[in-house]
């Protein structure tokens, strides 16, 4: 399979790109600041772990929102 380059995109492939970039960034960077603010004692597992494993990809920060973070009661 020969590789695509950006010129070889059309207009809307390339937007979704985009949107699909700037929706990685906006949820790493809410992420990181959540992480950041909170208390190590309400976060579950080592933050430092966290902060790596928040930049990869979408999975990352979905991780941190849905299991990283403990309630606060």
């Amino acid at each position: 399979m020969a590789r695509r380059r950006w010129s070889d995109l059309t207009d809307a492939q390339k937007g979704a790109v985009i949107v699909a970039g700037v929706a990685q960034v906006a949820l790493a960077t809410a992420a990181w600041a959540d992480l950041a603010r909170r208390p190590a004692e309400l976060v579950r597992g080592p933050k430092p772990a966290w902060a790596v494993l928040i930049a990869v990809n979408f999975v990352g920060p979905i991780s941190y929102f849905a299991i990283g973070r403990r309630r606060v009661v």
